[in-house]
């Protein structure tokens, strides 16, 4: 399920059978000089994201962005994110996959309450959209395998 109306209504009713939560990490910048690196990275996890909520559609939600300014201290980002974290198990949802392309979450991975998932981004901008396509097929193929085993832990 989306984080839209139309299915937050069948989240309320079906609540009980959601217990996963997709949370994007995505930097923001607008830095000239990183600001087409960040552009990149937020445009593939948020399609990858929206990928594997088409998936899982009925046993995940997909949540907006977790945006954060890439000057930030990894500090700040944790802080902010334990709120998310605290707020979403809290309320039922046991399991967080936290998907991004950008390596520093990957040196704080063991204080997240949930998977990381780190992807390097793949520029989707110059691809034509069949091989767009494909090339998220791909990524998605990787990560079923990956989720399915965390749920069964």
């Amino acid at each position: 399920m989306k984080w839209q109306t139309m299915d937050i209504d069948t989240y309320i009713q079906s609540k009980e059978y959601v217990d996963t939560a997709v949370i994007p990490l995505v930097p923001m910048s607008v830095k000239t000089q990183e600001m087409k690196s960040v552009v990149a990275m937020g445009e593939f996890i948020s399609t990858i994201s929206f990928e594997l909520e088409r998936q899982f559609r009925g046993r995940l939600i997909e949540l907006p962005s977790f945006t954060y300014l890439k000057e930030e201290t990894i500090e700040q980002k944790l802080e902010r994110l334990e709120t998310w974290q605290t707020h979403l198990k809290e309320n039922g949802l046991a399991h967080l996959i936290f998907l991004t392309s950008d390596s520093e979450w990957r040196t704080v991975e063991q204080q997240l309450s949930g998977l990381l998932i780190w992807l390097p981004t793949i520029p989707l901008e110059h691809l034509d959209s069949k091989y767009k396509m494909e090339t998220v097929s791909d990524q998605i193929k990787q990560l079923i395998p990956i989720i399915t085993k965390k749920w069964q832990s």
